[in-house]
């Protein structure tokens, strides 16, 4: 029985002696993993919650920092503009902007041009740039690409600088020659040379700000709120009839022809004014005793059968360098000719405007001293109003997509000889 009872008593001593070690062991555990590391000291907290989120719906490029200017979170965008790489922010006034308002808390903001990525032609990207604190340990980098604002502000200037300097024009001789004419008043044979200047220059400033007017529509109306069919040999025969006096002025010779009965889907008076300034431009710049001719046809493509107009001159033609730059507002080939004509500049702006406004497209063959062929390619009347009805969302979706497809304008490809092969005989004009 002693020998039971010594035994008993060893092994209650030693269950006792086993728990006290195990939970001693397990306080000694729990406050090594209370103890902060040198692991731990230097690794950062995630975001706060809600700010991935919301970095997530910002349209500014997203980069967030920590103490060490690693790239804890970047958005897509940043990604995209070249902000960020392995790892890091590449642009240096941007990462000492975060160390500075990382040392003082400072929000700071300023405005930079970075070398556009994956170019060689030195173009840049106008950018702004704002860093905040984020907590106490982050910062916050927001970065807002300028350059489509900077590009509209540059025309904008440029079309108030352009109208100023062509209004400024005419209204300067008007005021010259009516001083003139009141210096002669005593000889009637001066006063009628001076009124007949006078009147040419009121009929330029009138074209001019009538131009203008016409440009400001096309951009800012729907053509297709009123749209309806438009008879294409209406088009032809009213833009003939328009130019019929300049051409028989200079014995220009005028042909229409083509497939007959085909129809467009838009508005009437924008697309003959679209077509009237292409054949007026063909008489203006062709020499005396040669030929305009005026076909249209149709052509399929994907998507639904398109009415083509091509307009083609005999004239001076068009060189490589200004076929890039034809259809910006108040842009001449030739100034001196365009003052001789009275032209304003506008009228091949107006065209680019209606015809992608109506999801079409213009596009320019030419060649110097063998002519120029301008092709309108408009959406035939079924298929355009189809179009509109299922999709009326797309129509300005149509209009931008028209300048960034394969023969926009400035395109050098010759145009088809078929479209022209079966015009009549020539309408000569007296």
């Amino acid at each position: 029985m002693d020998v039971n009872a010594a035994v008993a008593a060893a092994a209650a001593i030693a269950g006792v002696l086993t728990g006290v070690i195990a939970m001693l062991a397990f306080r000694w555990s729990e406050r090594d993993q209370k103890r902060p590391t040198r692991t731990s000291l230097h690794t950062d907290p995630v975001l706060p919650p809600g700010v991935d989120t919301v970095l997530s719906v910002l349209r500014s490029s997203a980069v967030v920092l920590d103490e060490a200017d690693a790239v804890v979170k970047a958005s897509s965008a940043a990604y995209a503009l070249g902000l960020v790489r392995g790892g890091k922010l590449s642009i240096e006034p941007m990462l000492q902007m975060a160390r500075d308002t990382r040392r003082d808390g400072e929000i700071r903001q300023v405005e930079l041009d970075l070398p556009r990525r994956g170019t060689g032609r030195g173009e840049a990207l106008a950018v702004s740039a704002r860093v905040a604190p984020l907590g106490s340990r982050l910062v916050l980098l927001l970065v807002e690409d300028l350059t489509e604002a900077r590009r509209i502000e540059a025309v904008r200037r440029d079309f108030v600088a352009n109208v100023s300097h062509e209004l400024k024009t005419p209204v300067g001789a008007l005021s010259l020659l009516s001083e003139a004419v009141m210096d002669a008043s005593d000889d009637p044979e001066a006063v009628e040379r001076f009124a007949g200047r006078m009147q040419i220059e009121a009929t330029r400033l009138t074209n001019l700000v009538q131009e203008l007017i016409d440009l400001s529509r096309v951009q800012n109306d729907d053509p297709l709120e009123d749209a309806e069919p438009v008879r294409v040999d209406e088009l032809v025969a009213e833009a003939i009839d328009r130019c019929r006096h300049q051409a028989g002025t200079k014995q220009i010779t005028m042909a229409a022809g083509g497939t007959a009965d085909l129809h467009v889907w838009g508005n009437r008076g924008q697309l003959a004014a679209a077509l009237g300034n292409l054949v007026e431009n063909a008489v203006n710049y062709s020499p005396a005793r040669t030929r305009v001719g005026i076909a249209a046809r149709r052509v399929s493509v994907p998507g639904g059968d398109m009415i083509e107009l091509a307009v083609t001159d005999q004239g001076i033609g068009i060189s490589d360098k200004d076929k890039e730059r034809i259809f910006e507002r108040f842009y001449r080939v030739d100034p001196a000719r365009s003052r001789a004509t009275g032209g304003t500049g506008l009228g091949l702006a107006i065209v680019k405007h209606v015809v992608a406004s109506h999801g079409g497209e213009v596009t320019v063959w030419s060649a110097e001293g063998q002519g120029s062929t301008f092709t309108l390619r408009l959406p035939e009347a079924g298929v355009a109003r189809d179009r509109a009805q299922q999709h009326p969302d797309l129509d300005d979706e149509a209009g931008q997509a028209a300048y960034s497809s394969p023969g926009s304008p400035g395109s050098a490809e010759s145009p088809d000889s078929t479209a022209y092969a079966t015009l009549p005989a020539p309408e000569v004009l007296p």
